[in-house]
């Protein structure tokens, strides 16, 4: 995790999650695929663990080794979907999410036009463990890095860093703020500009808003600002999107910039001063 001073402090108010980029492909998994294992990279934020990693001078990050195929942390525990999981009892359960419903659940049951991932349905027992041992240990470490950043800070930023695919003419990056709900305007409008420095288009919360990692530790009235970071693989991957490409060092450059953008306004903008109120 790092970013901490020999007392154990946060060297940064500034805390990276990069919770899809695992390639860790446990052999449960593996053997209950129907598909090739190949299919399950759809899945993945390919390589974006690279940039967060070649991007990070100080801050606390977090990187969720284990694939996304696996578990999905940027899910509620509630989203888990009777198709693949039998420990979702059949009366009684909230309405599935559209996550769930398009097969993007806790565990999730489809790979885009892949089609079905599994060729069975997985015990109750087994998607409780892994949110024993993966899930829910990641939520703890970020909920408790967030909290250490905000109180020697008195403001953290949530920097939750993912990948996706091209969106044609549209913008190579989008910021989600949940609409205004996990983060001041002001920290978006610091990485909109850092982005507009080095020449890269933005969008704001469309096609993507910020998932359950926004919505679970983000506490503006807090202290703790929380933005997701979408960034166009054609980036930084090679021309089959499965490698790292020419493009990751100015990638890397640019996330330093925003990392740094958020943690000035962390420290010299209006945080400090509403926390303190």
């Amino acid at each position: 995790m790092g970013g901490l001073d020999r007392d154990g402090a946060p060297l940064s108010p500034v805390v990276l999650s990069v919770p899809h980029a695992g390639r860790d492909y446990p052999a449960a998994l593996l053997g209950a695929l129907r598909l090739p294992a190949t299919a399950l990279t759809i899945l993945e934020d390919r390589f974006v663990d690279a940039v967060a990693q070649g991007a990070r001078t100080q801050e606390t990050m977090l990187v969720q080794r284990r694939a996304r195929a696996w578990i999905d942390l940027n899910r509620g525990e509630g989203e888990r979907d009777p198709r693949v999981d039998e420990g979702v009892r059949p009366h009684g359960q909230p309405a599935p999410s559209a996550k769930v419903r398009s097969g993007l659940g806790l565990v999730p049951r489809r790979a885009g036009a892949a089609g079905d991932l599994w060729r069975r349905r997985f015990s109750g027992k087994e998607v409780a463990a892994r949110i024993e041992q993966d899930y829910r240990p990641y939520h703890a470490a970020l909920a408790a890095a967030l909290a250490a950043a905000q109180a020697r800070f008195g403001v953290a930023v949530l920097l939750d860093v993912h990948s996706m695919p091209p969106l044609g003419d549209h913008a190579r990056i989008v910021l989600g703020d949940r609409f205004g709900h996990a983060a001041a305007h002001r920290f978006v409008a610091r990485l909109e500009a850092a982005a507009a420095q080095a020449g890269v288009r933005t969008a704001l919360n469309t096609p993507y808003a910020g998932g359950h990692i926004l919505e679970r530790h983000a506490a503006p009235a807090r202290g703790i600002h929380a933005i997701q970071i979408e960034f166009d693989r054609t980036l930084y991957l090679d021309a089959a999107l499965d490698r790292p490409g020419a493009g990751l060092p100015a990638v890397v450059a640019l996330l330093q910039q925003m990392i740094a953008a958020a943690a000035d306004e962390a420290l010299t903008g209006d945080g400090i001063a509403l926390a303190a109120e």
